[in-house]
């Protein structure tokens, strides 16, 4: 498996003040990672450690991709949906992060935004205004702009926060769609139901520091708080 980030005994924080320290895990082609953790426990730190908008205070964080191969899907708090753009625009917008200095879309380009889009059930809608769409249908336009600009990686946080069950699971299984054709996803959530059914592992951010395959972090310690504090008490596959 070729790893494509490796952390080693990072330490995140701001200005000096530390958030979390001796964080080390890995990442391979073809992983899905949950990242979960307390509020305050450093995820969406490390998270803009790994889009290279922060430094890490300490440790060492190595790519073995271009950072620009991430493609990620903010949470929904940090994304205008009200944007006056149509579908298609806001999905082409993802190939302009990937583009550098040319600003110009190639037909390959588009071609791949209306891939994305058909990827997530939604031909037909290329000319629709973004506003106008329901919550579910705008988190799948943006996940299909994350796709526009992931080569290698898709970076998730929080994707289904806001979304009602029906429109999340769909979500969900989208996601493990893409991890099955090979994409690597990394998703922060508060939510157990993906870290108990698809991640292949878990970072567990917090006191506890954790980092292993979903079997290992349900067996130690940490998995077995983190289930009783999650409401579920056993493990069942």
């Amino acid at each position: 498996m070729k790893t494509l980030i490796k952390a080693e005994e990072l330490k995140l924080g701001y200005e000096g003040q530390v958030v979390s320290s001796g964080i080390s895990f890995s990442i391979n082609s073809g992983d899905y990672l949950c990242i979960i953790g307390d509020n305050g426990a450093g995820k969406s730190t490390l998270i803009k450690a790994i889009l290279g908008l922060h430094d890490p205070i300490g440790g060492k964080l190595s790519f073995v991709h271009d950072k620009k191969s991430i493609g990620y899907l903010p949470q929904r708090s940090d994304v205008r949906r009200t944007f006056p753009a149509s579908v298609i625009e806001v999905v082409n917008s993802g190939a302009v992060n990937s583009l550098n200095r040319h600003f110009f879309l190639s037909r390959a380009d588009k071609a791949r935004a209306l891939k994305n889009l058909e990827k997530m059930g939604l031909s037909g809608f290329e000319r629709h205004s973004f506003q106008d769409l329901s919550g579910g249908q705008q988190q799948r336009v943006l996940l299909a702009r994350a796709l526009t600009s992931a080569k290698k990686i898709l970076l998730l946080d929080e994707p289904v926060s806001g979304l009602d069950v029906h429109t999340a699971s769909e979500l969900y299984e989208t996601i493990v769609n893409l991890n099955k054709e090979g994409m690597t996803i990394i998703m922060v959530t508060h939510d157990i139901h993906p870290a108990l059914n698809s991640a292949s592992h878990i970072l567990h951010l917090g006191k506890k520091i954790f980092f292993g395959t979903r079997e290992e972090f349900f067996e130690s310690e940490a998995g077995k708080e983190y289930l009783k504090e999650s409401g579920h008490h056993h493990h069942d596959d």
